[in-house]
């Protein structure tokens, strides 16, 4: 059978399974079966073709489907953090490298307008907060800052605070992504100009083994919180195959997951600032330690377990498709 009559054939069946998914597990599998028929026609005779990708793709995620769905006493729990959010984030690692890339631009551009232009710090970060944080420097405590406050009012309402924060970026991405980007860039360039104002007093080192104690968790999560508000517009902007509309649900809900999968990153981020960062004076190793643990922990669990588990995933599928 050419290639286009193959496709012809099936094309309505295709589109129907992947816009209109069915929610019995009988009927999944039978749409499975179906799918590993087609893939493996395809493979046999069109095997460099764009219709053997489409269908070792749609192959994976009907496969998922089941697997997720089965009549099973499972924990929900577990297989949400174990495949659901890997597999949503891998889907749309080039969104959040966009929004990470961007975000250390105008770190820097931050950092740069800083060094030349003494007036920038204050417009960036007010005058009250740097006079405090002179004041502080001057007194010999210039993450002082830190150490004000009940621990565990100031972990509650940090908590609350940046949680509210990633939903806001969030649900900016539906008006064109551009909000939501604009915020990115604010708040590169107002860590940048939060650093500059140490490493110009020559506590460069100090201020990130300091404010990086909590900072890598959370500048990391405000980033893919963003991305996740660019992949909420990114669908409405671009639907792609299938209805504007669908096309919006699905980004909706692949930003959703990613937003949830941030508030643990949120509340440990919170605990480190509000019991551990005022402790600013400890040995410099255990500051190291637990600034690079936690970009460990970003790096692992957003980048590379990702990867992972789809690699696992096509493995399992190509399998089948071969008996």
């Amino acid at each position: 059978m050419r290639e286009a009559l193959f496709i012809k054939k099936n094309k309505d069946r295709w589109l129907k399974n992947q816009h209109l998914p069915a929610d019995d597990p009988d009927e999944m599998a039978v749409e499975f079966t179906q799918m590993v028929d087609d893939l493996s026609y395809a493979k046999t005779f069109y095997p460099h073709s764009r219709v053997t990708r489409y269908l070792n793709a749609r192959a994976s995620q009907t496969y998922m489907s089941i697997y997720q769905n089965r009549k099973e006493d499972r924990n929900r729990i577990t297989e949400f953090w174990k495949y659901t959010v890997p597999l949503t984030v891998r889907r749309h690692h080039g969104v959040l490298l966009f929004c990470a890339v961007l975000f250390i631009i105008f770190f820097a551009v931050g950092f740069y307008s800083a060094k030349h232009d003494e007036s920038f710090v204050r417009e960036m970060l007010t005058d009250s907060y740097v006079n405090m944080t002179e004041e502080n420097i001057e007194n010999g405590k210039p993450f002082g800052v830190y150490a004000e406050g009940n621990e565990l009012m100031m972990w509650l309402g940090i908590m609350l605070n940046n949680i509210f924060v990633s939903f806001t970026y969030f649900a900016r991405g539906i008006v064109l992504c551009f909000p939501v980007i604009l915020s990115l860039l604010n708040e590169g360039v107002r860590l940048g100009a939060f650093e500059y104002l140490f490493f110009s007093r020559g506590l460069g080192m100090q201020s990130i083994l300091t404010v990086f104690i909590h900072g890598t968790l959370e500048l990391s999560a405000i980033v893919i919180a963003g991305a996740a508000g660019v992949v909420l517009g990114k669908g409405w902007m671009f639907p792609g195959t299938g209805t504007r509309l669908q096309a919006f649900l699905r980004g909706a809900k692949d930003g959703v997951i990613i937003l949830v999968s941030l508030i643990p990153v949120f509340v440990v981020a919170a605990f480190f600032e509000g019991f551990i960062t005022r402790y600013y004076t400890m040995p410099q190793w255990l500051s190291a330690f637990i600034l690079l643990a936690s970009a460990s922990y970003i790096i692992w669990y957003y980048i590379i377990y990702p990867v992972s588990v789809q690699r696992r995933l096509k493995t399992i599928t190509e399998t089948i498709a071969g008996a």
